[in-house]
């Protein structure tokens, strides 16, 4: 099988650890445990995020160049270098020598008139209180959100509209290789109007969505998306949360997701099924196995008696 596996942040760095090296290795570590059995026995594309990491590196060139930082695309290119380095480094560590491993940059085209430019909605970089996050927006210009109990910069995150590197993709699976792409949604880019000449965007793409666009033209057989969430849930964080263990995408687009965390987890995923017919499961990295197996998580699937079924 084709399958396309979208590691959440936690797979890099969980919410309010320190951003350090030491402790992204260990978390990508945990990862490839799980992700070396698959990489084994199927084709295996490997996407990830990059909220965290974008915005440190940000705050990093504001402090020593404040006036001349390096734009958000730019940026987005160097943390898929580091995330796909430390993904390459830790899953080929656990699989046979002669397995082949690539990381590829990958640019991804949105559109200049996409709404989301008027609306940033995409959390990046650290966590902070709210009077702190409020000095250093009207400091930097930022503009800053509520994320759950505490504030963070967001930023424009357009819908991905077409990834350039498809070939790539394709060449290096049928040599075997695992593929790491599509990091942090990919490089955001756009066509100068009225030309062919492609230049970066102040953006950061979704990486579910991009996932989903490249699991859907790479014609994946499933798509997993791998989340601090063990499953998609109903009246989530209440009394009467129930965890969704099997759903269509009809059902799930008449439920009310947040839009800053499982929104775009649960878009991307009924995208894939919705287009392809094949099967898309959200849940809990640690529990790989167990969501391919339909054991665990949320299978998203073309029909589902009575739409919804839970435990």
């Amino acid at each position: 099988m084709r399958i396309v596996v979208a590691l959440g942040g936690n797979a890099l760095l969980r919410r309010g650890q320190p951003m350090t090296a030491a402790n992204q290795r260990a978390n990508v570590r945990i990862a490839a445990e799980a992700l070396a059995p698959i990489a084994l026995e199927h084709e295996l594309v490997v996407t990830h995020g990059n909220g965290p990491q974008v915005g440190l590196l940000a705050l990093q060139g504001a402090a020593y160049h404040p006036d001349d930082a390096f734009p958000l695309d730019v940026l987005g290119a160097e943390t898929e270098g580091l995330i796909g380095y430390l993904i390459e480094q830790e899953l080929g560590n656990l699989l046979p020598f002669d397995k082949p491993l690539a990381t590829l940059l990958t640019m991804v085209e949105v559109d200049p008139n996409d709404p989301a430019f008027s609306d940033p909605s995409k959390f990046v970089g650290p966590v902070y209180e709210k009077a702190d996050a409020e000095a250093l927006a009207a400091s930097k210009g930022w503009v800053v959100k509520q994320d759950g109990d505490s504030w963070r910069r967001v930023v424009p995150s357009p819908d991905p509209k077409r990834i350039f590197e498809l070939r790539p993709v394709r060449w290096l699976l049928e040599q075997g290789a695992v593929v790491i792409a599509a990091g942090g949604g990919g490089i955001p880019t756009m066509y100068l109007p009225g030309t062919r000449t492609l230049v970066g965007v102040e953006a950061v793409v979704d990486k579910d969505r991009a996932s989903a666009l490249l699991a859907r033209e790479i014609k994946a057989d499933q798509f997993l998306v791998a989340t601090e969430a063990d499953a998609i849930y109903l009246d989530w964080a209440t009394d009467n949360q129930r965890a969704i263990r099997r759903a269509t995408p009809k059902a799930l687009a008449e439920i009310g997701f947040a839009p800053g965390s499982m929104g775009p987890k649960v878009e991307a995923a009924c995208a894939f099924v919705s287009d392809t017919g094949n099967p898309a499961i959200v849940g809990a990295l640690d529990q790989i196995p167990a969501l391919m197996a339909g054991d665990a998580g949320t299978a998203v699937l073309p029909e589902v008696t009575g739409g919804l079924a839970f435990d």
